[in-house]
This record gives structure tokens, sequence and C-alpha cells, in this order.
């Protein structure tokens, strides 16, 4: 992966593909405001999976992606409200196509071409599986995507965004052109999670599912307390008392 890649923690990447899919979809109401930044991240359809974020800690999300120069501040001159609008363009260099599939891909995980398509296309026009795939071969260049294995129960090979934090799983022996032979006839119905195409299927004690989960929220807290104490240093302030 490319060294100029964003490293975002879980906050910043939801929020992030939130800030593209708003400004593609609803133009009209974008930028967005905290409120509305809060109630785009933490609704239930397009979002897998559905967080409750608090206002808080979208704030220090927002701070995050401001110093990764991945998002910016806009005031209107009719209204006071502070706003924010997503840099992608400038600091990933990717058009709107571009744009859509890597937001699709952090609101909702790992997912087939075929679902990621048809997902993708509401935020940006992709009429034909070549135009996702010209579109994914840029994207696994540049280190933002990778190619993964098909999820348990399927054929078609799956993309995951490598810009949040343990969001694309290792990939399997397959090459990104040999998963897309068979991604047209994914069983799996284009609404079902990723992460849910094959009920039942884990072997792994529910002990070690929750020492992992324990560690991955131990893993986000720290991430955040680290861009927490740069925001107050920036701002001149004293880090605050760890707990």
């Amino acid at each position: 992966m490319s060294s100029d890649v964003p490293n975002l923690n879980a906050h910043e990447t939801r929020l992030f593909g939130v800030l593209v899919e708003k400004s593609l979809t609803t133009p009209d109401n974008y930028p967005l405001s905290l409120n509305a930044a809060v109630n785009g991240s933490n609704q239930k359809s397009n979002r897998d999976p559905v967080v409750d974020y608090m206002e808080a800690e979208v704030h220090i999300a927002f701070q995050g992606l401001l110093m990764k120069h991945l998002a910016g501040r806009v005031t209107g001159a009719s209204s006071r409200t502070e706003k924010y609008r997503h840099n992608g363009r400038e600091t990933l260099g990717l058009d709107d196509r571009g744009l859509a599939v890597l937001a699709e891909l952090m609101m909702r995980g790992p997912q087939t071409a075929g679902d990621l398509r048809a997902r993708a296309n509401r935020m940006s026009a992709l009429p034909t599986q070549d135009d996702l795939r010209a579109v994914l071969d840029t994207l696994i260049e540049r280190g933002y995507v990778r190619s993964l294995p098909p999820a348990p129960g399927s054929r078609a090979g799956r993309f995951g965004e490598l810009l949040g934090p343990g969001r694309a799983e290792p990939a399997g022996k397959e090459s990104a052109g040999e998963e897309s032979a068979g991604e047209d006839g994914d069983p799996d119905p284009a609404g079902a999670s990723p992460a849910s195409s094959a009920p039942g299927r884990s072997s792994t004690p529910p002990q070690a599912g929750l020492a992992a989960r324990v560690e991955s929220l131990e893993g986000e807290v720290a991430s955040l307390r680290r861009d927490l104490a740069d925001l107050m240093a920036q701002l001149g302030v004293g880090e605050p008392d760890a707990e």
C-alpha cells in the first residue's frame, strides 16, 4: 500500500463516506452541519454496521479529517452555522465515480462487484460492470481498495477499502481479474449485509469473538485519544487527563 494512503479510524471512515454520499445524493443540503453529519452517520439505511455516534464523537472525527486534509470547514454568508465538506477530489485525486465506490465500501464494508455497482450507482452513474471495473482498477492501483476472496457460501470475489481500520480482510489467492469472473453470478441479494450472507458459518468461540471486539474498541479509543490530544495541542490547551 502506498504511504500516501490516509489512515482513518472507524469514526473518520464512516464520516468521510457520509460526506461523499450526501455531496452526491443531496447536494442542496450539502455541506453538512455537525447535526446533519451525526444523523447521516447514524442512519439505518445504506449502513453496515448501524452505529449510534454521539455529537462529540463526530466532532472529534471531523477534527481528524481536517488534520488529514480530507475535510474542510465552510461558513456561509447567510448562516453562522459551521458546516463541513469533504476534500476527496483534492486529497485523493478521485472523480465522482471513484469517490462513490470508495464511500460505499466505507459505509457498508467489503462487497461483491454486483452489489457494489447497484449501491454506488445511486451516487454516480455506473451503467455497466466494465465501468465499475475501470473504477476499481484505479482505486486498487492507488492503494485505496483491494480485492478479497469470496465470503463463505458465495462464489463471487469481493472488494474492501484500505483507509479504515481492518475493514479489508486479507486477500486470498484469487487475483482481482480472477474474482471478476463470478461477480455477475453472485447468489447474494443486493440488499444483504456483506457479513451475513452465510448465517451460523463461524466456528470461533464466543469468548474469542468478544476478546477481538474488546481489542478493536480499545484501539479505536486510543486513536480517538490521539486525535483529541493533537487537536488540543493545536489549540494550545493542555492534554486531557488519562482515565
